[in-house]
């Protein structure tokens, strides 16, 4: 922890339309995690007061950004689209030195959410209800989706762009007014980002930023007695604590947790493109994302092939900067993540499952300047192990071997969590079958288990989330209440028993 009299640059919160200083003297370095020689910024320590003063600016900004049209509000999302497209590069650099992931991976995320901007800002023109017949004559029954109030936007490290933006955008295009506290590991990606709203022409108080540790401006966050709804995205620990406190409050909370993905392949599957996919999901981003595929569930038939195809691909994997373009995987985020990393690789050893490829932290060179793991590959891990149970958030991947099908599926949703899998099969029944039994809110066929679309519901089952989903339009129905409007025009008493 440093002081803030350095003259490093400091991350600022932003409250009622104005870029103010934290009154907290306590600060954290962000260093870039692959050159720690390199410092970010430091990032303070925000206090409660200074939350209670981000929600109160929300709270006087909501009546007024209720009531202004909701095309209006679209127009300024279009124009924060544009500026994010034209900031593309900029804020894509920034990701990669703040965050770790290649600049080819920066892109992309900065990539789509342009995209989640795009697409939300037309649903400004669509947020719909319905008209439904009464049972009365001369009655006229309709419903009406309408914001909630302050909106509480918490977001992780690993796509401090992408995540903020697909919260941030529905939650105003309804109307509501947002709090925003990004990880503080990413707290200048989350400050380029609202900066980009504040230049489209999101008025004073709509949108509030503060940043800080989530023991002490989340805990107020969530606490507030002003805040009515509170969208989150982290770990199970923290998820599980925040909506048991919401239900407390009565308020409404979406939490989008961990993942352990399968990835499922058949004796018939083109094995080269599944070995492609699986290397894709299990060490680009290190491994850190929720839809990583950390888990390989191979049928006995092509083990051995498959295997064998993995470990050659895997070893032409360039691990290093993300800035330099022959990267392929970038550091672990931070000492603590590169530790569990470490952890889990010693567990695996311990297990008895069958180490195939790197096992260690990097060293040498550019290496010890930052939090580097080499690729790691598992093979014979059993299914019911810590290893193939546990998220680990790194570059490990687990082969688990199974006799058919029918063991595959038992597999793939033997963990408490479930957000994305995939399957590689060419046989159309049993495609269908997975689609059908599989046990995630995203699946896959004959592609990798990461990816989305903007415009596509993002979500997962059992442990991986609670509230409804995200993007998509179904993103809508958690930043709204649902009323109901019965307009009797008959002019005379009812008489009904309609209750």
């Amino acid at each position: 922890m440093a002081t803030a009299t350095t003259t490093a640059q400091i991350c600022r919160n932003f409250i009622n339309g104005r870029w103010v200083d934290s009154a907290s003297t306590r600060t954290v370095e962000r260093r870039n995690p692959a050159n720690l020689d390199e410092l970010i910024g430091l990032v303070p320590l925000s206090t409660r007061e200074e939350v209670g003063q981000a929600v109160a600016s929300a709270k006087r900004a909501f009546a007024s950004w209720r009531d202004t049209p909701a095309p209006q509000r679209g127009k300024i999302l279009f124009r924060a689209m544009t500026l994010m497209t034209e900031q593309k590069e900029e804020l894509s650099r920034l990701l990669t030195r703040e965050e770790g992931k290649t600049l080819g991976e920066s892109r992309g995320e900065v990539q789509r959410s342009i995209n989640v901007l795009e697409f939300f800002a037309g649903e400004a023109r669509r947020i719909a209800g319905e008209t439904l017949p009464s049972e009365l004559p001369k009655n006229f029954c309709y419903t009406i989706k309408q914001p909630i109030g302050v909106v509480a936007i918490v977001t992780p490290w690993n796509f401090p762009v992408a995540i903020p933006v697909w919260k941030i955008a529905p939650a105003l295009v309804t109307g509501n007014t947002v709090v925003f506290k990004p990880a503080t590991h990413t707290a200048f990606a989350g400050k380029k980002v609202v900066e980009i709203f504040e230049q489209a022409g999101v008025p004073a108080g709509a949108l509030n930023m503060v940043v800080g540790a989530g023991s002490e401006v989340g805990e107020a966050l969530i606490e507030h007695a002003d805040v009515r709804a509170v969208t989150f995205t982290g770990s199970n620990e923290i998820g599980s604590q925040l909506y048991a406190q919401g239900a407390k409050r009565m308020i409404k909370v979406q939490c989008e947790m961990g993942g352990k993905n399968p990835l499922v392949v058949l004796e018939d599957a083109d094995l080269p493109l599944a070995v492609e996919a699986t290397v894709q999901g299990a060490f680009a981003s290190t491994g850190q994302r929720c839809t990583a595929t950390s888990r390989a569930i191979v049928v006995d038939a092509v083990a051995e092939r498959f295997v064998e195809l993995l470990l050659a691909r895997a070893k032409e994997i360039k691990v290093g900067d993300g800035l330099h373009p022959e990267t392929y995987v970038g550091p672990s985020v931070d000492p603590g993540q590169l530790r569990t990393v470490l952890d889990y690789i010693e567990i695996g050893k311990k297990e008895g499952a069958k180490l195939l490829l790197g096992g260690a932290r990097l060293a040498g060179g550019i290496y010890d300047k930052g939090y580097f793991v080499a690729p790691t590959i598992f093979d014979h891990v059993r299914a019911e192990s810590r290893l193939a149970q546990e998220e680990i958030f790194g570059p490990v991947l687990s082969v688990i071997r199974v006799k058919n099908f029918e063991e595959a599926l038992q597999a793939a949703n033997s963990v408490k969590y479930g957000l994305s899998s995939s399957i590689y099969t060419n046989d159309a029944s049993r495609m269908f079958e997975f689609v059908d039994r599989i046990e995630t809110g995203i699946t896959h066929v004959n592609s990798p288990t990461v990816g989305g679309e903007a415009h596509l519901p993002f979500g997962g089952m059992k442990a991986t989330g609670v509230g409804l989903r995200e993007m998509g339009r179904v993103a809508i129905d958690f930043y709204t209440e649902l009323k109901t409007v019965y307009i009797d025009y008959t002019g005379t008493k009812r008489t009904s028993n309609i209750y």
